[in-house]
């Protein structure tokens, strides 16, 4: 197999922002030249929010609720990729749980890493949801944990605090990073209309709403700043 890394996201509570977490990460991929295959493993099959809406339905879907699903992601590992990028949906835990169950021994046995991609908000569920996924992965995995900002003062005293979250920082030493606050007049178009936060930094969306110039330089901004995040912990998304 080529691909030496796979990278899923966790989290069975929905709306936290993992989907787009993974659509900038592979914006940075793309950036430095590295091959990713992204694959939507969305168990709820919606066509908005979805991974494959943002990148004009390319994206191949996998049902991991089947045998068959399964087998279609191994197969994916040996596509050439040097990555894989498994977007979860909200509420997949329990079927996430056993496909990871299922193929992670054989797989690891090859040479293939893990990363964990979990997005924690103010809201206690979307830590409860981490948390919960980790005690089934273990130390199976490399954790990269995004608190997502969903307010200008975003408080994550639950996630700071909690005894919980703390032994899981102290278990398994997870790499944290930060997702900045975003302005509605430019999140909710890019989610509506599906477009990728590079392309209005690049003027190429061709939403007329997304064409504004102090949108396009806050897009930029944010890009710029999600990307030197992750330049600076690249070693848990690499190969």
């Amino acid at each position: 197999m080529s691909s030496e890394r796979v990278i899923f996201t966790m989290s069975g509570k929905g709306g936290v922002g993992k989907t787009g977490v993974m659509v900038a990460l592979a914006e940075w991929f793309t950036a430095n030249g590295i091959t990713a295959k992204l694959l939507d493993l969305d168990t709820e099959n919606k066509a908005r929010g979805s991974l494959k809406h943002f990148f004009n339905g390319s994206v191949t879907k996998v049902n991991i609720h089947t045998p068959a699903g399964l087998d279609a992601f191994v197969d994916h590992l040996d596509s050439g990729a040097e990555i894989i990028l498994a977007d979860m949906g909200a509420g997949a835990g329990q079927i996430a749980a056993d496909w990871f169950e299922a193929m992670h021994e054989d797989v690891a046995a090859l040479g293939v890493s893990f990363t964990a991609l979990g997005v924690v908000t103010p809201d206690p569920a979307s830590v409860e949801s981490v948390l919960a996924w980790a005690s089934r992965l273990q130390d199976r995995v490399e954790y990269v944990i995004v608190e997502n900002a969903t307010s200008p003062q975003s408080d994550f005293t639950y996630w700071t605090a909690t005894e919980q979250a703390k032994k899981f920082r102290e278990a398994f030493s997870p790499t944290i990073l930060q997702m900045e606050f975003r302005l509605a007049e430019l999140e909710n178009p890019v989610r509506q209309h599906g477009i990728r936060l590079g392309d209005v930094a690049e003027r190429k969306a061709k939403v007329e709403e997304l064409k504004r110039a102090s949108l396009v330089m806050r897009a930029q901004s944010y890009r710029r700043r999600l990307f030197a995040q992750f330049d600076q912990v690249k070693e848990a998304f690499l190969p």
